[in-house]
């Protein structure tokens, strides 16, 4: 179990965030936050630290900068368990962050746009989140990393069970969705730039896809299976066909 004090929130698509961080703030957790989340926080009444107060530095280049900093990194990545680590925080000024909530820019969501302008599909590029993901998701041992709205909830519920603590399972478990999503993230990015510079058939093609159902075996009974489906599909193809009975009459 690792109890959460400090937490940093930083989401594009801010679905349920206002309940989340109000949840953790119930829980006794500092928020730490950048930008228009900050901002939308700070009008449903919660208490709010900007990020640009921890770093010392204000946000720059058009919100390119915000959480590109030690002093932000340092509290995900520092090792709570190793001495040279805790002497060099402390020498630093370094705070550490317990939980991070980061959702990316709508690359896909914009690459999907008619007409979307290249200098647009760029500034989509997320950079500052998917650094604190992975900063977050490798030191799971100490950090939590929220990258779904959907685990808000259970997040909750679990600290409220346990005095503000996420268990070792919850964390193990949050930390491989955190790199699943990354990794699709930027697969899609290489994916998208590679099109519009080859054309339709990219040198490399990248491809996302989520178990749907576990199958009772696989090609032969000793084997195990499961069913894949891309989710940017919307679950159609072959795989969502359901069988039909015809008539006689349609069947002749």
């Amino acid at each position: 179990m690792k109890k959460i004090s400090r937490a940093l929130i930083s989401v594009s698509d801010k679905t349920g965030v206002a309940e989340f961080a109000a949840g953790l703030a119930a829980q006794g957790v500092e928020i730490l936050s950048t930008g228009g989340t900050a901002k939308l926080l700070r009008d449903k009444g919660l208490k709010v630290r900007d990020v640009s107060d921890l770093t010392g530095f204000p946000e720059m280049l058009d919100g390119r900068v915000k959480t590109l900093h030690p002093k932000v990194h340092g509290g995900l990545l520092a090792i709570r368990s190793n001495p040279q680590h805790q002497e060099q925080v402390k020498k630093h000024g370094i705070e550490f962050i317990d939980l991070v909530a980061v959702n990316l820019y709508p690359f896909e969501k914009t690459a999907g746009k008619p007409g979307v302008k290249f200098e647009e599909l760029i500034e989509n590029i997320d950079i500052g989140g998917p650094s604190m993901i992975r900063s977050a998701a490798k030191n799971f041992e100490d950090v939590t990393v929220v990258v779904d709205a959907a685990d808000y909830a259970a997040v909750i519920e679990e600290m409220k069970a346990n005095g503000g603590c996420v268990s070792d399972e919850t964390r193990a478990r949050l930390s491989r969705k955190a790199f699943a999503t990354t990794a699709a993230y930027d697969g899609a990015i290489s994916t998208t730039l590679q099109k519009l510079a080859d054309g339709a058939l990219p040198q490399n093609l990248h491809m996302n896809f989520r178990k749907t159902m576990d199958l009772r075996y696989g090609e032969n009974p000793h084997q195990k299976a499961a069913l894949y489906l891309d989710p940017s599909a919307g679950g159609r193809g072959l795989a969502s066909a359901k069988q039909r009975k015809l008539s006689a009459r349609a069947g002749r």
